[in-house]
């Protein structure tokens, strides 16, 4: 049976063309088909000449075609179809994807102004898309189309993760994506002091109560993480526990990696604050997982 596609969102900027890009070589990692959707909303028929919405319409088509030829150049064995669509980018998106296993975009599109680092539709369909959503940033100067550099020769999967209210959905898609890359899995989990040792009468914290509240936490996260590490045996793991702010300790750690994954923690529709902090200032491709039920 053929596995649930990789859908990738293009609207020829740069962001998008990258995203595509990422996509079609996670595409060929799964072994599944890749889409490549295109979507403007309709003009008005009462101000705009069917003219013109039919030469914007192939022109859309082109852009796709194009695409589509691109990648194929460069994976040949890659199964790929595209498509075209007269409706508002963000919901073509979330309704195509209703069938995907994953949805990548770009971190914003052609619309928007200089300096905006995640644009509306990015930030739309990963607070609401049924399933994982990876976010492409634009190349920038020094990094490279097919990954970054490996630390220690081997590449990076970094997993966001929070022991105390575990999401194994988002455990599951990290630890997958790092089996398929053969990557190390470094699974982050933030922590802050707790609140009486930071009390307006405490003037200092004792370096052996700060080395037992972090054993806690290492702790923690081990026994939180068992459970896959038994399913995913192949994958190793290497956890981090550290004293910092959730988006700031990720952001850190994900500077090398090839994937940041986090979940999407907002609820219906929405995006927690660590996943949108992450999403605005991230270099490297981020996955928003929602979370199970």
């Amino acid at each position: 049976m053929m596995g649930q596609p990789v859908l990738a969102g293009v609207d020829g900027s740069e962001c998008s063309l990258a995203a595509a890009e990422w996509a079609a070589r996670e595409a060929v990692l799964r072994d599944v088909p890749l889409r490549v959707v295109h979507a403007a909303p309709p003009l008005p028929d009462n101000v705009v000449p069917h003219r013109a919405e039919e030469t914007l319409r192939r022109v859309g088509e082109r852009l796709v075609e194009g695409v589509v030829a691109d990648l194929a150049g460069r994976h040949p064995d890659l199964r790929m179809e595209g498509e075209q669509r007269a409706e508002d980018p963000a919901e073509a998106l979330l309704s195509a994807a209703y069938d995907a296993g994953l949805l990548v975009v770009g971190a914003r599109g052609s619309g928007g102004f200089d300096g905006l680092a995640v644009g509306s539709v990015a930030l739309r369909v990963a607070a609401a898309a049924g399933g994982p959503v990876v976010v492409v940033p634009a190349l920038r100067p020094g990094t490279f189309r097919n990954g970054v550099p490996p630390v220690d020769g081997v590449p990076q999967v970094v997993m966001g993760f929070d022991a105390h209210r575990p999401a194994y959905a988002v455990a599951d898609f990290a630890f997958g994506a790092a089996r398929s890359r053969g990557a190390v899995l470094r699974a982050v989990q933030a922590w802050a002091l707790p609140a009486e040792a930071v009390s307006p009468r405490t003037l200092f914290v004792a370096t052996e109560d700060r080395a037992a509240w972090e054993d806690e936490e290492v702790l923690r996260l081990s026994d939180a993480l068992r459970t896959r590490r038994e399913k995913y045996p192949e994958v190793t793991v290497r956890a981090d526990v550290v004293l910092l702010h959730p988006a700031e300790a990720l952001l850190n750690t994900a500077r090398a990696a090839d994937l940041l994954v986090v979940g999407r923690g907002g609820g219906r529709d929405r995006l927690g604050p660590v996943t949108h902090a992450v999403l605005h200032h991230a270099a490297r491709p981020v996955a928003v997982v929602p979370h199970a039920g």
